[in-house]
């Protein structure tokens, strides 16, 4: 399904989102902190747009994709990044490799969410963290009624203008209707193993930052 809207998945997100997705990933950035000579691993990168803030510190990020053609239409654009072909529940690096693991509008998409969380932890080193940027549950009640009727109604017809891959869009509204609310996600990241375990909402809980450690 991503392979079919690599060519225009950035420009799609944008209008979608309109234009937070950019705000979204700054704050993703400032959570990250990535810092020169650390390693990163940048899960569901897509084409790099959400690694490239970590490569600009001088952090040796990694983006890593479960779609080949995100991960081709990415190469294109930058050809110095190594991106690599994974599978979040079954990651192809060693344990305690990276300073940090992150991953933005991608973990909804994995088949076993809980598995995924494990192999983060699995791969990140003592001292660690993730951070996570996912759809969530907006806070205010009515807002919220507002945002799913957005989400069924509007989204579609949006992806249909100016996406290569509209019923893509489709899936993407109903499975953040159905995505687990913040504490839900907080939840499952400690009975994988992460400590310290926090969130902040984005955009009044349209989206939700969680952030997590591993143990020393």
């Amino acid at each position: 399904m991503f392979d079919d809207v690599a060519e225009r998945y950035d420009l799609t997100n944008d209008v979608l989102s309109l234009g937070q997705d950019r705000r979204w990933r700054k704050e993703v950035a400032d959570a990250v902190d990535a810092r020169p000579a650390q390693k990163i691993l940048d899960l569901a990168a897509g084409t790099a747009t959400s690694s490239l803030p970590f490569a600009r510190t001088g952090a040796y990020v990694v983006p890593c994709d479960f779609s080949l053609g995100m991960l081709q239409v990415g190469k294109k654009r930058h050809t110095w990044l190594p991106f690599t072909a994974g599978d979040a529940t079954k990651l192809p690096f060693k344990d305690d490799t990276f300073d940090a693991v992150t991953i933005s509008f991608g973990l909804r998409n994995v088949q076993d969410t809980d598995a995924a969380l494990r192999e983060m932890y699995r791969v990140t080193r003592p001292g660690g963290r993730v951070v996570i940027c996912e759809f969530s549950h907006p806070t205010w009640a009515p807002f919220r009624t507002v945002y799913t009727e957005y989400l069924m109604r509007a989204l579609p017809p949006v992806a249909r203008a100016v996406s290569s891959n509209p019923d893509a869009y489709v899936y993407l509204a109903e499975s953040i209707r159905a995505w687990p609310d913040q504490p839900a996600l907080a939840g499952r990241l400690r009975e994988a193993g992460w400590s310290k375990v926090a969130w902040r909402n984005l955009t009044g809980g349209v989206v939700a930052l969680h952030r997590g450690f591993k143990a020393s």
